[in-house]
């Protein structure tokens, strides 16, 4: 129950840093080139979500197969 709950967590950071991501694509129409952009959102806290999130569902889900069988 505990490795769902962290996988839920895990989820809901990376949909939110996603999302973000998603979002500062619009800056590209803009007039920022892609380098820009790479370089813009490695500089904003909240894109690091998407990578956490990752991390953390990347981790739990060995154990969550493990327990399911």
């Amino acid at each position: 129950m505990l490795y769902l709950c962290v996988f839920l967590i895990g989820f809901g950071l990376a949909v939110s840093g996603g999302v973000t991501i998603i979002l500062y694509l619009n800056l590209i129409p803009a007039g920022l080139s892609w380098i820009e952009y790479v370089t813009y959102i490695a500089t904003r806290s909240e894109c690091y979500l998407f990578i956490i999130g990752i991390l953390i569902i990347s981790g739990t889900i060995p154990k969550l197969t493990h327990i399911i069988k």
